[in-house]
């Protein structure tokens, strides 16, 4: 049974507008990113989250376990072609972005819990990304051979994603701890100005990235905006049950459902374009992109909802 007739298979055949330095200079700002993050990572602020660790474990359960299992399922219920499904895996798999903690603070969230869960996952998924990516990219691999499927050979190497997650993520964080313990003083004061530089060359990044690929992004956006924001909505209904079924307080659950919906597909963008890995794949790249736009429009949608509406004055034990 052939893919090429697929309607999403023409995206595999799609070329964006992505030269190699385009790749350092995303590679820097995301390490650029990370290492402001890590400035931030003040465990003592915490001592309430980890002392009453169950909104915690339930959040990073969302993030880590739940989150990525269901995307699986909606890929197979689905059916997308391969790129598309494996883009999909992968925002499934990247850790929380750190723009959630700003969202949360709009919507009443538990900003401490909000903060935690982003270090947890900004932390562990220099396994965990790989990981996920491995195990639930494999199992698809795996279902598309029982098939029967005619499709290109899928190559999911862990140790390459490793290898770039650790390198993207890992080292900066490790210096951006170093940095803050050796000097707390220079640290209180350039933290701020790094993080709004941060968020500002992101933003200027995905934006000349999204104009120098515009006619494309205008003429494939239909094929996969119904996917991503299904996608989404299933991650927000995740940690908002979660959160619910696991009887937390309102403004954790806030929290949970926003950690779980937000994603940072720069990252997986970042890993879609390594010529190690991907090279650039249409399909995956169109569905980090998107996503990219979309969790902030969506979060932002549902932060000044909650923004409206006082957090019930309910605490767990």
């Amino acid at each position: 049974m052939l893919l090429k007739s697929h309607p999403l298979a023409v995206l595999d055949n799609v070329q964006l507008n992505f030269s190699e330095a385009s790749l350092h200079t995303m590679n820097i700002v995301i390490a650029f990113i990370m290492f402001g993050v890590a400035l931030e990572l003040n465990f003592k602020s915490f001592r309430e989250v980890w002392e009453k660790p169950k909104a915690l474990v339930m959040g990073v359960l969302s993030q880590s376990v739940f989150m990525p299992a269901l995307s699986f399922c909606l890929v197979m219920l689905i059916n997308p072609t391969p790129t598309v499904a494996l883009g999909m895996i992968l925002v499934a798999a990247c850790p929380g972005g750190n723009v959630s903690n700003f969202i949360s603070t709009i919507a009443k969230a538990n900003i401490n819990l909000s903060v935690s869960l982003t270090a947890f996952s900004t932390v562990t998924c220099v396994f965990l990304t790989p990981f996920n990516f491995w195990f639930w990219g494999t199992m698809y691999a795996n279902s598309l051979a029982t098939a029967g499927l005619s499709v290109p050979l899928i190559e999911i190497s862990f140790i390459e994603m490793l290898k770039t997650v650790v390198i993207l993520l890992g080292l900066p964080i490790i210096l951006g701890m170093l940095f803050a313990y050796k000097f707390p003083e220079t640290t209180a004061k350039i933290r701020k100005p790094i993080s709004i530089a941060s968020m500002f060359f992101f933003g200027g990044f995905i934006l000349m990235a999204f104009m120098n690929n515009f006619e494309q992004f205008i003429k494939y956006i239909d094929l996969i905006m119904l996917i991503v924001l299904a996608q989404n909505a299933l991650a927000l209904l995740t940690g908002y049950l979660t959160g619910r079924i696991s009887k937390l307080s309102d403004a954790n659950v806030r929290t949970l459902t926003l950690e779980t919906g937000i994603h940072n597909s720069g990252l997986g963008l970042a890993l879609i374009f390594n010529p190690h890995l991907f090279n650039g794949s249409g399909g995956m790249a169109f569905i980090a992109a998107w996503w990219g736009i979309w969790h902030i429009i969506s979060g932002m949608a549902i932060a000044f909802y909650w923004k409206k509406r006082e957090p019930r004055p309910l605490y767990e034990k």
